[in-house]
């Protein structure tokens, strides 16, 4: 077994005893923040060798010869491993489509793919052993945007593409294409008093996700493998990985070990299947463990966007229609995208009332880097653009900007331009009017009788202003995301539930393959144990392939469906417990066999509060354990020509609003505050969902004004792949964010429960472009907003 970073089981007693509703404390809180957590880097292994991946230096090109001789013959090499390598004939992976090649073959098609993989007794003599395989390389024309992607001549980034998708779309290099068509915009746009039009570009973000890629490969004595790997979802990446190794998935075992976060970069596969690989080529175990660098090509990004939007309004400020085309590029890869496009398009006019639209929207094929999922998958890039266009609307119209969205807004009932009725309360006006009403930051709060705080001033530290030409300017934004997946695909989790006596104590043990990748599930999961099974003591069993899958944790989907996984077998547990009681206490009461039957607080109630026996009693020597998939309702695709369907779960909404001060003559912005308020359905731990919020609040900033992976448009290659280029919002960075919590009971969820993590990166960034706007007069019509485009002479 590995040490250091070996996942642990999380006990949780009465230090954070609190069932649903309630503020408990994370087991791994402190460990997290005193840096004693272990995560997969962390891991060890007495006898293990370190991987080193051999990347493309050029974004398209045709792989010549790879001359491994001088890398094998140094000296603590175990092997080094190329395409030609591999031990079965599937050499290709992929979430969707499986387009996406172990090690390259034939050809490169992005800066930084991977092209051989080293073992070594050391990191550093690994490092060099790969600097040492010779790959010669002939460079080809790069496609980089839909101009090149799309030529009638266009070089193909894949040449025999046979996916399910390919029937579907007007040219090769585009992944997919859903539009969605409702009503009749052009004869809609005859009755509009004002039409507004404009073009939006939106950047290349990073997860910036606080612990680069890593984990541990073990081979096993059955010639299996045991992997120790942070991700997403295990269960997706153990169907991926075992075909490549030409193994049975029972024979390749996996455990979740600490994960630094993720934001959908580890939905897909990094470096499992290449320790795996040099595990079972060694014999040995193999760690590899990215450094920053290798992380900005190691995982896929948000997908950059161009969006094309036109809105119609009445005289009176009723939506006339909409149209808008919305072009994302997926990079070398399909990744995630397909699903990014039903999203982008689905939710691509927003939470507002249009009964005429006419959407399109698809993702290219290129050879810029790979891109997929990230908080907000699709719905940030819509939301960036509609948002503006619902302003410039206001403005043509005199409006008051937020009067003028609580006019268009959805509600309950209202017909979603797939045709889906929102049938959960959808409170986007009052949203709106929460967030509009709270308190104002003080104006001029670097003023003070001892001279500025420059920390407060745009610039901070830097000290570059004393506040000459610093103006204030408010931006308002509200957001539609979906929650879970969607279009048919059969989503569910699966959790274990084991209630036993401990030590003179009923304790209940959870297990589910749920990755921890910081959202707090390990913290609800005991909370709803608790609440199910009135226990106070509750352990989470370490996430690992040894149970039925829980999905990724992804999709804002984790606490709705593994937390419903959780409470049905919870259930279905507190149904054979009681039913053990009946027959062991069948005469000790009456209520046994005619009362309502609870469990509460480590005892058998009658629905009356009256005590019938303790569980200690009724359990004795005896285990109760249920194991059980949960389903949510059942969504079905959008049809491919008119995008009409039933194609999400749930909606979740949030409403932000900005205040920011522009040095208008340096062009430096300081973001003052992002209030924010949201309907969560049910917070079943309010700690934990201000917490999320904010987290969504901060990753929308970045995005918009200071966020963006720079790409060579002539060479396709990465100019900035580390924190020194990369800029990410720092603590000086984020502003104050108060959180007004809405709780308005989903009906068809558990405890009425709402996702809630991805709903505020969306609002998030077009408010503080919108106050950026308010303050400067200028259009920006692109994230992220730098200092030349605010400038006088912008």
């Amino acid at each position: 077994m590995p040490t250091n970073g070996a996942p642990t089981r999380i006990t949780q007693g009465s230090q954070t005893r609190g069932g649903i509703g309630e503020s408990t404390l994370r087991p791994d809180g402190i460990l997290k923040v005193t840096g004693e957590f272990a995560y997969s880097s962390d891991m060890w292994h007495e006898d293990m060798l370190w991987g080193q991946i051999l990347r493309s230096p050029v974004a398209h090109a045709e792989i010549v010869s790879i001359d491994t001789g001088e890398a094998l013959a140094q000296p603590g090499v175990y092997a080094v491993m190329t395409y030609d390598d591999l031990p079965t004939e599937v050499k290709n992976y992929g979430l969707e489509i499986q387009d996406t090649p172990v090690l390259a073959h034939g050809k490169v098609r992005h800066h930084g793919e991977p092209v051989a993989i080293v073992a070594a007794d050391h990191p550093e003599t690994a490092r060099r052993a790969a600097a040492k395989i010779k790959v010669e390389y002939r460079e080809l024309p790069v496609i980089t945007d839909e101009a090149s992607a799309t030529a009638p001549d266009a070089v193909l980034v894949h040449e025999n593409r046979d996916d399910h998708h390919i029937g579907h779309v007007s040219h090769p290099n585009i992944v997919h294409r859903q539009p969605i068509v409702r009503g009749d915009a052009d004869e809609a746009a005859r009755r509009a008093a004002v039409i507004v039009k404009g073009e939006y570009r939106f950047g290349m973000q990073d997860q910036a996700f606080l612990g680069p890629e890593s984990g541990l490969a073990i081979p096993e004595e059955d010639g299996g493998v045991h992997l120790y790997i942070a991700t997403q979802w295990l269960h997706s990446d153990l169907r991926q990985i075992a075909p490549v190794l030409g193994l049975p998935e029972d024979k390749v075992r996996m455990t979740l070990s600490g994960v630094g976060g993720a934001f959908g970069g580890r939905e897909d596969l990094s470096m499992q299947i290449h320790a795996c690989l040099l595990a079972l080529r060694t014999g040995k175990p193999v760690k590899i463990v990215y450094n920053r660098f290798e992380s900005f090509f190691g995982h896929v990004h948000r997908h950059p966007a161009r969006l094309y939007y036109e809105h119609g309004a009445t005289s009176e400020g009723r939506l006339t229609h909409v149209k808008c085309r919305i072009v994302l590029d997926g990079g070398a890869y399909a990744s995630a995208s397909p699903a990014v496009v039903g999203n982008a398009s689905s939710l691509g006019i927003g939470p507002y009332v249009v009964d005429d639209v006419d959407i399109e929207a698809i993702a290219l094929y290129t050879n810029n880097p790979p891109c997929g999922a990230m908080r907000g998958f699709g719905a940030v890039q819509a939301c960036f653009a509609y948002e503006a266009q619902m302003d410039k609307v206001a403005q043509q119209l005199g409006m008051d900007p937020v009067e003028f969205r609580q006019l268009n807004a959805m509600e309950q009932g209202t017909v979603m331009p797939t045709g889906q009725p929102v049938d959960s309360p959808a409170p986007v006006a009052e949203l709106l009017r929460r967030v509009k009403a709270m308190p104002l930051p003080p104006e001029r709060q670097w003023e003070s009788s001892e001279g500025a705080d420059v920390r407060q001033l745009p610039g901070g530290l830097s000290n570059t202003t004393h506040g000459e030409g610093v103006v204030r300017g408010i931006g308002y934004a509200v957001g539609i995301k979906n929650v879970g997946f969607s279009e048919g695909f059969d989503d569910y989790s699966t959790a274990r539930v084991r209630m036993e006596v401990v030590g003179g104590e009923p304790v209940a043990v959870v297990h589910t393959a749920m990755a921890e990748v910081g959202q707090g599930g390990v913290t609800v999961h005991a909370q709803i144990a608790r609440t199910e099974l009135g226990v106070a003591q509750v352990t989470i069993h370490p996430a690992d392939t040894q149970v039925g899958s829980a999905g990724s944790t992804s999709a804002s989907r984790q606490t709705y469906v593994t937390g419903g996984a959780v409470k049905h077998s919870c259930e279905l547990v507190r149904e054979q417990v009681l039913a053990l009681g009946r027959r062991k206490f069948g005469t000790y009461h009456p209520a046994w066999a005619t009362a309502e039957l609870l469990l509460e607080g480590g005892k058998v109630v009658t629905d009356g509060g009256e005590v019938l026996a303790g569980l200690v009693d009724v359990l004795g020597d005896e285990a109760v354990e249920i194991e059980a998939e949960w389903r949510h309702r059942a969504t079905v695709p959008f049809d491919r020509h008119t995008g009409q369907g039933n194609g999400h779960v749930q909606y979740s909404f949030a409403a932000h609003r900005a205040v920011v001060e522009v040095d208008t003559e340096l062009g430096l912005v300081k973001v003052i505050e992002l209030a924010c308020a949201q309907d969560v359905g049910k917070a079943l731990n309010p700690l934990s969902v201000v917490g999320q919020i904010q987290g969504g609040t901060t990753q929308g900033l970045g995005i918009a004004v200071m966020e963006e992976i720079i790409v060579d448009p002539k060479t396709a290659k990465v100019r900035n792949p580390s924190f020194t280029d990369y800029l990410i919002p720092t603590i000086l960075d984020t502003p104050t964010i108060p959180v007004d919590v809405l709780e308005l009971a989903d009906d068809h969820a558990p405890y009425g429960l709402r996702g809630i993590g991805e709903a505020p990166t969306l609002s998030s960034t077009p408010a503080v472009l919108a106050a950026i706007r308010d303050a400067t007069g200028l259009e920006l019509n692109r994230t992220p907003v730098r200092p030349e485009h605010l400038t006088a002479d912008a």
